[in-house]
């Protein structure tokens, strides 16, 4: 039930900040009244009232407890024959993907990742990344909180991936020592 929470809350603070644009800034915005009665029927309060939700007490327990690096990798931390034992996953669109991507890399979109996760294995390392690590760190962070401590984030994404070599960045930073 969290992930449609979030998106009637993404959809009611979307209505919020584009609302002026489109119905003038007053206090009987009929759009955002029909926003604000959706996300009531559909979780039972508005925004801001209820702190205390699922979502929100998973996020809180995760970071009490998350490492330093919060689940980061960089692309010189890996040898170049480990590779092989991870699942790695580009979150970036299919375009991008047909365009180029790390071999051996699976496609899944960022935002999918949660509702994918059945085929996101528990028992073996996974590696997630997109252009430049921002879309994948929202989808690790969400794997990681759903329990998902396998997974990490390719820390500057796909360009600091072939920035630092690629499959070479380790062995290239030791050189560089």
């Amino acid at each position: 039930m969290i992930f449609p929470r979030f998106i009637i809350r993404t959809v009611y603070v979307t209505a919020l900040a584009f609302a002026p644009l489109f119905a003038g800034a007053n206090e009987n915005n009929a759009p955002l009244r029909a926003m604000e009665a959706v996300w009531t029927n559909a979780l039972g309060s508005t925004p801001g009232t209820n702190e205390n939700n699922e979502a929100t007490k998973a996020m809180e327990e995760y970071l009490a407890f998350v490492d330093y690096g919060g689940g980061t990798i960089s692309p010189e931390q890996i040898p170049k024959d480990d590779w092989k034992r991870f699942l790695v996953i580009d979150a970036r669109d299919k375009a991008q993907f047909d365009k180029e991507h790390i071999p051996g890399a699976v496609n899944l979109e960022w935002r999918l990742v949660l509702e994918n996760r059945a085929s996101i294995p528990k028992d073996k390392p996974v590696l997630i990344y997109c252009n430049s690590g921002s879309l994948s760190a929202q989808a690790g962070f969400a794997l990681r909180v759903a329990g998902y401590e396998n997974v990490r984030i390719i820390q500057g994404g796909f360009a600091e991936w072939k920035r630092k070599g690629g499959f070479d960045a380790a062995e290239k930073s030791a050189r560089t020592r």
